[in-house]
């Protein structure tokens, strides 16, 4: 008779995060946050989930929480949630978020812009396959270690980025009739705001992004390397 294995228990949870999402629904806040509900469950944290911004306001709430992963897309925030949600960066709470969740969020915030280090400015039509290229100054950093170069078939951001951010890969816009010579664009970076750190990746636009097996291991990595 042959035994049945049965599946390793999830290790029990000795910290929290709270993924807050909602906003345009194009950027599927719901499905896509899905995706890394399990994998958080298993590297043993308390998932809350929230779908109203109010949860910023919270202090006791966010002091406890050890990570903020956002996916709200466009939308407004009021100045006491963002000083709520900077406040708890800056005490050690981590932020991740990818894609317009993070960097496509609440346009006319610029205290929120401070503390994400990018805005959103705009991209091409549609999806095409592009070359994700990752720096080779930070190859030995926790999100990029042992990954290589990958394509993806996507969205690609054009953004207004800090001079703060420690950019893991870019991507490349070629010269056009509007712009005179190709720059590499930051697609993935890290930053501290305070005591906290925040990891922003602007892939991520649907789920099958996240089927290219480079794209999940690095927002995976991400979400850790930003937690207290």
């Amino acid at each position: 008779m042959t035994a049945t294995r049965r599946a390793d228990p999830a290790p029990p949870a000795t910290r929290q995060a709270l993924v807050v999402r909602g906003g345009w629904d194009g950027h599927s806040p719901v499905a896509l946050t899905n995706l890394f509900v399990p994998f958080l469950a298993r590297r043993g944290f308390r998932v809350l989930v929230e779908e109203s911004l109010e949860v910023y306001e919270d202090e006791k709430l966010l002091a406890e929480t050890d990570l903020i992963v956002q996916s709200w897309s466009m939308g407004d925030i009021t100045p006491a949630e963002t000083a709520g949600l900077s406040a708890a960066v800056r005490a050690g709470t981590g932020l991740a978020g990818w894609h317009g969740g993070i960097v496509d969020a609440f346009r006319g915030d610029h205290d929120y812009q401070l503390l994400t280090g990018g805005q959103f400015l705009g991209h091409p039509p549609g999806f095409a396959r592009h070359r994700v290229s990752l720096e080779p100054a930070y190859a030995d950093h926790p999100v990029l270690a042992g990954l290589g170069d990958f394509e993806v078939h996507t969205e690609k951001y054009w953004v207004a980025t800090d001079p703060l951010n420690d950019v893991l890969a870019t991507v490349t816009f070629e010269a056009d009739e509007t712009r005179p010579r190709a720059v590499a664009m930051p697609a993935v970076w890290t930053r501290t705001w305070g005591r906290g750190r925040v990891f922003v990746s602007t892939i991520g636009h649907k789920p099958d992004d996240f089927d290219v097996p480079e794209v999940r291991a690095l927002t995976e990595r991400g979400l850790l390397w930003a937690s207290r």
